[in-house]
């Protein structure tokens, strides 16, 4: 067994010992009363879009005011399923959005990925560019989380569906993985697996990752997700690399059985960060702005279980410190997102959901 774990424990312990205060910063209200948000894109002319689970893609205007989009994509709304992440992109011919949600019915649902051109309020010639080839019959454990790859990429998160954890470790399913498509759906020649059942497949042996971002410095690829009760993750994903769940696993069944005997297992990945117990990790953020020079490289993780946000260091590829951020939000935090003059956009999670912007005092 690695003493790695333990002596990633003991220095972060001493780091936050001696954790430096947080900058002088601000918080505005942005909107409130949404309807379960779950992420918030940016739009050039300072507007942004926010998706909410239920169903809805809303227009929050710099005034506060809100408009929903019309010509959505029908979603299944149950568990955990229904709207997820938005991306957009602008170019000369105009705005397009991605949205990832849960599509499909009781018996038969998964993740998928709807892109559209954005006019005015309305999406405009839409379509389906994902959808798992692997169906569920749960409503839980969709992932969905998006971000822009190089060369006109998208990586999405999928789920293991909950009942189906086996399936992360299976290369012929799309469940608990990373896939990478291209902005119309097709396959990067470039995939590892490229020719196979399983070729927009990037790495597998994730349980329900609800977190993903690229470093803006050098392009590496972060994720977290959730464990089952503790083992809550940080991964650096790399092509074709096996994540380990449910083969390796720090925490265990909800009962308190154990998933698998090991915390390490050949040909699989160790986390670069977990927690025991879990924080529920959701929304995250690698903070590369100009607004915040003190927090340059720092990761921003919302934790839905301990309704706070947690800013970590990163050095040398190990977490080096963590603290509580911003203690004035105390609750769900779904999603965190970096403006592009370097603001920080919080969403909060729940029939009340809020948008909190963080700026220099």
């Amino acid at each position: 067994m690695s003493i790695r774990p333990y002596l990633q424990r003991l220095s972060l312990a001493l780091a936050l010992a001696s954790t430096p205060v947080l900058a002088d910063y601000q918080l505005t209200e942005v909107a409130n009363d949404l309807d379960h948000p779950w992420s918030i894109a940016f739009l050039p002319d300072g507007d942004y879009l926010v998706a909410q689970r239920p169903g809805t893609l809303l227009r929050v205007r710099t005034d506060g005011s809100i408009t929903p989009i019309e010509s959505t994509p029908e979603t299944y709304f149950a568990g955990q399923g229904g709207f997820f992440d938005v991306l957009t992109q602008t170019s000369e011919s105009g705005t397009r959005i991605f949205l990832s949600y849960a599509k499909g019915k009781p018996d038969s649902n998964g993740t998928a990925v709807y892109a559209a051109d954005l006019v005015g309020n309305e999406l405009k010639n839409g379509r389906d560019i994902f959808w798992a080839k692997t169906l569920k019959d749960t409503p839980q454990h969709y992932g969905g989380r998006m971000v822009f790859g190089p060369n006109d990429t998208i990586f999405l998160t999928t789920g293991d569906g909950f009942d189906y954890r086996e399936s992360a470790q299976d290369k012929r399913s799309e469940l608990g993985k990373v896939v990478r498509i291209k902005l119309d759906g097709s396959v990067p020649n470039d995939n590892p697996f490229k020719g196979e059942l399983s070729e927009r497949i990037w790495s597998y042996g994730h349980r329900n990752p609800q977190g993903l971002a690229i470093d803006s410095a050098d392009g590496t690829l972060y994720l977290h997700e959730h464990g089952p009760k503790g083992g809550d993750e940080i991964n650096r994903i790399e092509r074709s690399h096996n994540y380990g769940w449910p083969l390796a696993t720090y925490g265990v069944n909800y009962s308190g059985a154990r998933v698998s005997p090991y915390t390490e297992y050949p040909g699989t990945q160790q986390p670069i960060h977990h927690w025991t117990p879990s924080i529920g990790p959701s929304g995250f953020a690698i903070y590369r702005g100009d607004m915040f020079p003190e927090w340059q490289g720092n990761l921003f993780v919302g934790a839905l279980v301990d309704r706070e946000i947690r800013r970590l260091t990163l050095e040398n590829g190990l977490i080096t410190s963590e603290q509580t951020a911003f203690p004035e939000i105390r609750e769900r935090i779904r999603d965190i997102r970096v403006s592009p003059e370097g603001a920080l956009y919080i969403i909060t999670d729940g029939a009340k959901g809020r948008i909190v912007k963080i700026t220099k005092n």
